[in-house]
């Protein structure tokens, strides 16, 4: 009986302790899956019809990030062309620092043919070769290296700075250099279009108006040019003003003389 009764027990199955599968579970704890693995497989397992469409999102956005390479291609174009005006400016700041006097010259003449060619298309006007090689010869030599060294020169009769030294370097610049400047850039212009003669006529004509357009214009624009830009910067801020500047000149000084008969 006791042989039976420890046979008994023998055969009967044990049930499993929770303390080796305890031990087991935490020595293999660093071989468990991510969260996020392991949450997508309980909304598997919970909704299959769920976890199957975010599955589908996720290779869905996989495939979208990997044939990105056209709009990287587009993008590139762009960055290209920001790159090269980057390096544009570099350069001009550079010509600036080595050769100013040049540069300005050189940029007055750009903008000076710019407007010139403005507003004889404006006009829809032949192209008058004469008059814009006139316009260029003046932007480079004369408008250039006249405010270039008229600026430097400001700086150095005004040393306030702020708002009154703007002030001050607006009186003088527009009330005693511009009506000076003025006459003279008249006077070239007629002469070197080969019309000597109208120089005084047209001075008579144009020049109070003119004055007075030029003082709507860069009084404002001057004020801000003398206070906010730095000196080797107020010849290429005001090369843009002059760009429409020389529009409107050409424009009201054109339409005059054909209206007195000069030419």
């Amino acid at each position: 009986m006791a042989m039976a009764s420890v046979l008994a027990l023998l055969l009967v199955p044990r049930p499993v302790s929770a303390r080796p599968f305890s031990l087991h579970l935490h020595s293999c704890h660093l071989a468990l899956p991510p969260p996020q693995l392991a949450t997508l497989s309980t909304q598997a397992a919970t909704h299959p019809r769920k976890a199957g469409a975010g599955h589908l999102q996720q290779l869905h956005a996989a495939s979208c990030c990997s044939n990105s390479a056209p709009d990287a291609g587009t993008s590139g174009g762009s960055a290209t062309n920001a790159k090269d005006w980057r390096f544009f400016l570099a350069w001009y700041l550079m010509s600036l620092d080595k050769n100013p006097i040049a540069t300005k010259a050189v940029t007055s003449a750009v903008l000076t043919l710019a407007g010139d060619l403005i507003c004889q298309h404006g006009l829809l006007l032949e192209l008058d070769l004469r008059r814009t090689f006139v316009f260029i010869f003046l932007g480079l030599a004369l408008v250039g290296p006249t405010l270039h060294v008229w600026y430097i020169h400001l700086s150095k009769l005004v040393a306030i700075s702020g708002a009154s030294g703007a002030i001050a370097r607006l009186i003088l610049d527009q009330f005693i250099f511009s009506l000076i400047f003025i006459g003279v850039f008249m006077s070239l212009l007629v002469t070197l279009e080969g019309k000597p003669s109208l120089a005084v006529p047209k001075l008579k004509l144009e020049r109070l108006s003119s004055v007075l357009a030029n003082w709507q214009l860069w009084i404002p624009f001057q004020f801000l040019n003398f206070y906010f830009v730095p000196q080797k910067f107020q010849v290429l801020a005001a090369n843009f003003v002059t760009l429409a500047w020389n529009v409107i000149l050409s424009f009201k000084a054109h339409k005059e003389v054909i209206a007195k008969g000069y030419y």
